[in-house]
């Protein structure tokens, strides 16, 4: 008979009925249909980032001098990469940021890099690389003087007109950076307005370039809006989204940074131009209609995911023909090594799957909001003026609800109506990510400090069928701080293991001891505050219990 094999999962329990005055906090919760794992958010009128666990409660928060800029991501060493809010008296649209940092998961902030200065801007989202640099958006002013040049209607310029730039930054020191790649947006232009400018010709046969006359104006500098960015690291390409556009796009990062300013070299063989750009095909006169009505979050769906390799986008709806809805949506590009078909308007000509279609849920998020695709097939979404976290099936059921409780006056007060909670985006982090290993978790805690549905929510444990149950040990007191008392039966061996396992499957604290009179005492005080595991083994016999240790 072989030894049993443990399993440590994070399944949760809750009352079957919802206090109806539960307005923030969890909502929601389907035991069996969700993964383990905790979800990271940042509120936008707060310089706190929170991660939460299944059951709405905090089990880590990082505090910075700075608002959200707007996103934030776990990398996986366990540090948090943030974008801030600094003020800027030139750009002062949506999504303005303007700083990078890295906080570890002690909370100190271990870098700082601005991108914020007259002409050049960090907005709404960055990128961090395998190899450790980080990718930016950031808006790169140009005066109305050099817009005209490059062939800018003078009629529908600004007295500024903001393009947009990616830059690749490889940290340095605690504030330091090199930049060692860049793609500038002015140097991928065309126009058919004036045969005498830069950059004239033939808008519709020439997709891979941007049109410097479309959807412009007099009054608007924020002209694309770029809201989004990622990277396919198996093609080396990078994906952004540009909200007034109602388009996506993917560029070839295997360029140099001069290739990356002109139209050849790199994997593709073009430049820095568009491989491939979806969602609104007027945009290169072509096409009839637009897909996308001021889209968010758009991103590759991981390998090994349902729907790998294709691309998630969280289409907000706003002027969407026929009323404004939300829907997501997953379209699958027609990619040949690292080129795209070119056949116009681009391919696909419908989605692969889409949520909300027709609007059968009444949902609409005007702004922000940001989706995931999860490992179950399951999909995380966040409606981001309401603050609201959502995970659905692939058919559209909703199996976990959270709203943010955090405001711009503090704390929501439960029972009270949730407004000014908004949230940019939320991202899921699985149990076993990388991030979490060997990392100190704070005890687990409601935010809103009062929630019928997460105080009904406990994290239990499943085990081999093999073991005994857990009727066959008794823990006192349970949450403990120092010391647990240990009484147990159904163990014949003389002799026993005993192990504190983490939720992870990590174990912390383990010792040998003789089976003497089936009760013993252990200290635990060197354990951080969260739940553990603890397991009794003897011969082929195991005892488990969930244990709580308290701050």
């Amino acid at each position: 008979m072989k030894n049993p094999l443990l399993n440590i999962c994070l399944t949760f329990f809750i009352a079957s009925t919802l206090n109806s005055q539960t307005t923030v906090g969890l909502i929601q919760h389907n035991p069996g249909t969700l993964d383990d794992g905790f979800v990271l958010f940042a509120p936008t009128r707060s310089n706190t980032t929170y991660l939460i666990d299944r059951c709405g409660k905090e089990v880590k928060s990082w505090t910075s001098t700075y608002n959200p800029g707007l996103s934030c991501y776990l990398l996986s060493d366990g540090t948090l990469l943030r974008t801030g809010v600094v003020q800027s008296q030139s750009f002062n649209a949506g999504g303005h940021g303007g700083v990078i940092e890295k906080i570890d998961w002690n909370g100190n902030v271990i870098w700082t890099y601005f991108i914020s200065d007259a002409t050049n801007w960090q907005h709404h989202d960055v990128k961090a690389l395998p190899n450790g640099n980080i990718l930016v958006i950031a808006w790169e002013s140009k005066t109305n003087t050099q817009a005209i040049a490059k062939g800018r209607n003078p009629l529908l310029v600004p007295t500024t007109l903001w393009s947009e730039q990616i830059l690749e930054i490889q940290p340095t020191g605690a504030t330091g950076g090199n930049i060692v790649w860049e793609w500038h947006l002015w140097d991928h232009l065309i126009q058919d307005f004036d045969n005498t400018k830069p950059d004239f010709g033939a808008v519709n046969t020439n997709p891979q370039l941007l049109n410097i006359n479309y959807n412009a104006t007099a009054g608007n500098s924020d002209w694309i809006h770029l809201n989004s960015i990622d990277y396919n690291v198996a093609l080396d390409q990078i994906l952004v989204s540009s909200r007034v556009l109602n388009e996506i796009w993917i560029i070839d990062h295997s360029t140099s940074s001069a290739e990356a300013a002109s139209h050849s070299g790199g994997n593709s063989g073009n430049g820095g131009d568009f491989l491939f750009r979806w969602g609104n095909p007027l945009a290169y006169n072509t096409g009839t209609s637009t897909q996308f009505f001021g889209q968010h979050n758009a991103q590759w769906i991981q390998t090994g995911l349902p729907y790998e390799n294709q691309i998630m986008v969280f289409n907000n709806g706003n002027g969407r023909t026929g009323g404004n809805y939300s829907t997501i949506e997953i379209i699958n590009p027609p990619v040949d090594g690292f080129n795209y078909t070119s056949s116009l308007p681009y391919l696909p000509a419908s989605t692969s799957w889409i949520y909300n279609d027709g609007n059968p849920n009444n949902f609409y998020a005007q702004l922000t909001s940001g989706c995931q695709q999860l490992s179950n097939g399951n999909v995380l979404f966040c409606n981001g003026p309401k603050g609201t976290f959502k995970e659905i099936s692939e058919s559209g059921t909703i199996l976990w609800e959270y709203i943010n409780p955090v405001s711009v006056t503090g704390i929501l007060t439960q029972g009270t109506t949730a407004a000014s909670n908004a949230a940019f985006r939320c991202t899921f982090y699985p149990s076993s990510y990388s991030g979490f290993n060997n990392q100190l978790f704070s005890s687990p805690t409601i935010i809103e400090n009062s929630n019928s549905v997460s105080s009904t929510c406990t994290l239990s444990t499943t085990i081999d069928e093999e073991t005994l149950g857990e009727e066959a040990v008794f823990v006192y007191p349970n949450p403990a701080k120092e010391f647990i008392n240990v009484e147990f039966s159904g163990l014949s061996d003389e002799n026993i293991s005993i192990e504190i396992i983490d939720v992870f499957g990590k174990v912390v604290q383990k010792e040998n001891r003789k089976n003497e009179n089936e009760m013993f005492s252990l200290n635990i005080s060197s354990l951080a505050a969260g739940y553990y595991l603890l397991k009794i083994s003897s011969g082929y016999s195991v005892i488990q219990k969930k244990i709580i240790i308290s701050e």
